[in-house]
């Protein structure tokens, strides 16, 4: 009897008390798609850990199509369909006159853009903690259907709406990648022939954001753009930025020296009487519209001209390069993958967001 007792206690303990010890102490969860653009603090996504009662517990991300996001115009925050949102960008980023390519190539960066804010500011970005992403130039230009209608003529939907829809449709989902990580697709209006590598920009090191060679920008208008003032006005603003130094007309070729070119020719340092200044000081004093310039003085007109070649921080890619290799036969394919260097585009899927996020943290 007490063989038969011992062996009814081992096999009360094996069918029904040890089940409930499992099934009480794992959290199971279903797979699923797993991002959460806009997680709570306490759904942040984070490795597999315990909670405060020592469960196993893994948080999992769930994305539903939306995006939170800070509009700067009325300092509110919405949600929105990704790809409205898309649409959007699409339209106050790039003329929509551009080749059909292009803009397929400005919806996935723009995209990808929203992504990779999203996944690393989930909780808000420093500068605006309500949202991830803003529709200002911080982040990137965001317009209304309506705001557009407003701005255009009279049948610009008419005309270049369908386009703009196509170009996101077309490309609905595709997103870039660089060793299976979504990447950050900086872009700008024209480089002047050559992008800047993100290093000697933002003093960023990003394998898929180097120089390379953007052809058929000739038809941008800003290519090239001068500004003139008179060496009084110029030498003015130097003392007024550099209050130490012993700048005047008579002396400017003395006084300032070129130090350091980047791989694309734009200035990345210069020396103010001696002292070494970023290039991108001198583009913000002058208000320049890129950092690739030369400076000339004429004593005898007493005039200063600072020409300037391209127009924005250089990198990334570049817009009308964009176009102009469209028109030149090449598709969005080609284009994303010449200037953003080893990357591959694919949909965009949870499970590539979670490895993404992981590897961050």
């Amino acid at each position: 009897m007490k063989k038969l007792g011992i062996y009814t206690v081992i096999v009360l303990i094996i069918t029904i008390i040890l089940p409930t010890i499992i099934v009480k102490t794992f959290k199971f969860v279903p797979i699923g798609d797993r991002l959460n653009i806009n997680p709570t603090k306490s759904e942040r996504p984070h490795k597999e850990g315990k909670n405060k009662e020592g469960e196993l517990e893994i948080d999992e991300i769930i994305f539903d199509g939306y995006i939170k996001i800070y509009d700067t115009r009325n300092d509110k925050v919405q949600t929105m369909a990704l790809e409205e949102y898309v649409k959007g960008v699409v339209a106050a980023e790039m003329p929509a006159e551009f080749h059909i390519e292009a803009l397929k190539a400005q919806a996935i960066a723009s995209r990808t853009y929203a992504l990779s804010r999203s996944l690393s500011f989930p909780e808000g970005h420093p500068d605006h903690i309500e949202a991830p992403i803003c529709t200002g130039i911080h982040c990137q230009a965001y317009l209304t259907l309506e705001e557009l209608n407003s701005m255009h003529a009279k049948d610009w939907e008419e005309k270049y709406w369908p386009k703009i829809e196509e170009a996101v449709r077309a490309t609905e989902g595709q997103i870039l990648y660089h060793d299976g990580e979504i990447i950050e697709p900086l872009y700008h209006s024209t480089s002047g022939g050559m992008t800047e590598d993100a290093l000697d920009v933002f003093q960023v090191d990003r394998p898929y954001l180097k120089s390379v060679v953007s052809p058929y920008e000739e038809e941008a208008p800003k290519y090239k753009s001068l500004v003139t003032l008179t060496g009084d006005e110029f030498v003015k603003k130097l003392l007024m930025k550099y209050p130490g130094s012993n700048i005047t007309k008579d002396n400017l070729g003395e006084k300032i020296k070129l130090v350091e070119k980047t791989q694309s020719g734009r200035i990345k340092k210069l020396a103010i009487d001696g002292t070494v200044v970023n290039g991108r000081e001198i583009r913000d004093l002058f208000e320049l519209n890129s950092t690739n310039f030369t400076i000339t003085y004429n004593p005898k007109t007493n005039i200063v001209d600072i020409e300037t070649i391209g127009y924005g921080h250089g990198v990334g890619m570049s817009q009308w390069g964009a176009n102009g290799m469209a028109k030149k036969g090449s598709d969005y394919e080609e284009i994303l993958k010449h200037f953003y260097t080893g990357v591959e585009i694919r949909q965009f899927t949870g499970d590539d967001a979670q490895s993404t996020i992981e590897k961050k943290d």
